[in-house]
């Protein structure tokens, strides 16, 4: 089996070519692929595949030529990964297998049909419109945190830490307690502070992230995308600019003014390699 590997801003992924869907990918496959130490190592699985040739993608393939299979790396299905989505981007247009139209390059996933646009090292793409609406709590250790659900097509809990708490203090090398009947599928649990103001955006933020079924992550873009309308929301703002700051760099997230989405940040391909299983 051949693969690439990419990464967007740290987090790291998995790309396996399968067009006409012929590869069995099962959980233990992709828990291998991704072992750091027996494996290649990754956050998660990219597939790429010809929407009409999988059971998933097979709704979108009017609107879609490609479906971004993504998986965790202890093998679970994920609905969406915003840098998985940018790197696949990546992956589709250094391969040769599609370019982007005048419109950009749509790309479906479990979540829907995205829009990826390409400018120069950043790829830039129009999300799920995430939606705010419910509050509840995330706890590490022996400190609970008050945090709001966000829906990106995927779930996450956003939550901002107390006056004067470093993200550099939590540890999140254990999933943090969530409320079981709220996301009886796990959830994406985002920690936020807020950071010194920068030009160029309307706010900045930083953040770490222990995401369901890979762990904490250098990087998480639906995450970022869920950070950035809370905090838009918070601030008061119908739309603006939030700069995330993450382990692994900084994606923005864009709220425009005709009310959509953009999750951008880079997206690299680092190698090309041969599984020999």
């Amino acid at each position: 089996m051949i693969f690439t590997k990419g990464h967007g801003a740290g987090n790291d992924f998995v790309i396996v070519p399968d067009p006409d869907g012929a590869l069995l990918l099962t959980p233990e496959r992709v828990a291998r692929l991704c072992d750091r130490r027996f494996g290649i190592g990754a956050d998660g699985v990219l597939r790429v595949v010809r929407a009409a040739k999988d059971e998933d993608g097979a709704a979108f393939a009017a609107d879609a030529e490609w479906f971004m299979d993504y998986r965790n790396s202890d093998g679970s299905v994920a609905e969406m990964c915003g840098n998985g989505v940018r790197v696949f981007a990546r992956y589709l247009m250094a391969s040769g297998l599609a370019k982007p139209g005048p419109a950009g390059l749509p790309i479906a996933t479990r979540a829907g049909v995205v829009v990826a646009l390409v400018e120069g090292d950043e790829i830039r793409v129009h999300m799920p419109t995430p939606r705010v609406y419910a509050a509840s709590t995330a706890t590490v250790g022996p400190l609970t945190f008050p945090g709001m659900v966000v829906d990106c097509g995927n779930p996450h809990l956003v939550c901002g830490l107390h006056d004067g708490l470093e993200l550099s203090s939590l540890d999140l090398s254990e999933q943090p307690d969530f409320d079981p009947a709220l996301f009886p599928a796990g959830v994406n649990v985002e920690f936020v502070v807020m950071a010194a103001p920068i030009d160029g955006v309307d706010l900045h933020v930083g953040m770490r992230v222990y995401e369901r079924g890979s762990g904490e992550t250098l990087a998480c873009g639906s995450g970022a995308l869920a950070v950035g309308a809370s905090a838009l929301r918070d601030a008061g703002l119908a739309a603006g600019v939030v700069a995330v700051d993450l382990p692994g760099g900084r994606l923005t997230v864009t709220h425009d003014e005709a009310g959509r989405w953009w999750l951008a940040g880079p997206a690299v391909l680092v190698a090309n390699g041969e599984v020999l299983d």
